[in-house]
């Protein structure tokens, strides 16, 4: 399984932050039609620093928990302190893989996955037959990931923009598929699921000064991969000061696909 290259920062997590408010305003329909709902139970797996599992433990209320599975140790201390922060009691978070979490079959109303399966070239069935194994009975598995080719910035800096289209091809040299938003279905469909939605959109952010692009945080494994080099580094690091300092943001374009597998009853 390919190694997950975006490290844990304090920009990185206001990055999941900004990506947890969009998806719980943008998605409210489909996380209902999932079953995201009061007093559902719910597995956030690859749930990183917690940013959306909090979020959803909103959504399913006291009544509801979320178990939040993770198997990098610094994001599981993250997403101690992001749930501390946030006062919720019912979030819930543990040490586990993608294709095996260690939650016994069937004991959730839904599980959700995102942007993981975009860092795991090669597993991405294995898992999705796994999620599907922990779903009850009429429950939901939901996914989201990403089209990587087809990201755009408006009002970036070239140097940026650079960098930002060489990060494509550096997951294809991990085996990652950097079109993975598009197989959604089908994975479900192979894990004997029904895909009850499917929908692609495009999510319209302007970052906040600070927060930075995946790119940037995988930047020293696209150096030792070779995809660029030092001098693009520094010059996107002052390309960010600049932008950081510019009172109009850069506008990013964001292609998510969702896809919904429910289990039968």
């Amino acid at each position: 399984m390919p190694e997950y290259v975006l490290e844990i920062s304090e920009g990185e997590i206001a990055r999941y932050r900004m990506m947890a408010e969009h998806a719980i305003s943008d998605e409210a329909d489909l996380l209902a039609k999932a079953g995201i709902t009061e007093g559902a139970t719910v597995a956030d797996i690859g749930c990183g620093p917690a940013a959306i599992s909090v979020a959803l433990a909103r959504l399913v209320g006291e009544s509801g928990r979320v178990i939040g599975v993770e198997r990098d140790g610094p994001s599981r201390q993250a997403a101690a302190q992001v749930v501390a922060a946030a006062g919720v009691d019912n979030v819930e978070i543990r040490e586990g893989e993608a294709a095996a979490t260690g939650l016994e079959p069937g004991s959730v109303d839904a599980v959700v996955m995102r942007h993981v399966l975009a860092h795991n070239g090669g597993s991405e069935a294995a898992i999705v037959e796994h999620l599907a194994q922990l779903v009850r009975p009429g429950g939901s598995v939901y996914l989201v990931d990403v089209d990587l080719r087809a990201m755009r910035v408006l009002d970036n800096d070239p140097d940026v923009d650079e960098l930002v289209a060489r990060y494509p091809d550096f997951h294809a040299t991990l085996g990652n598929d950097p079109l993975i938003g598009l197989r959604l279905a089908s994975l479900l469909r192979g894990a004997g699921l029904v895909v009850s939605e499917f929908v692609g959109r495009y999510n319209i952010v302007a970052p906040p000064p600070g927060v930075r692009p995946p790119p940037w945080t995988a930047r020293e494994q696209m150096l030792a991969a070779g995809l660029i080099d030092q001098g693009l580094v520094d010059r996107c690091e002052a390309a960010f000061e600049r932008l950081d300092a510019r009172a109009e943001r850069p506008t990013l374009f964001a292609p998510n696909f969702i896809a919904i597998g429910r289990r039968e009853a």
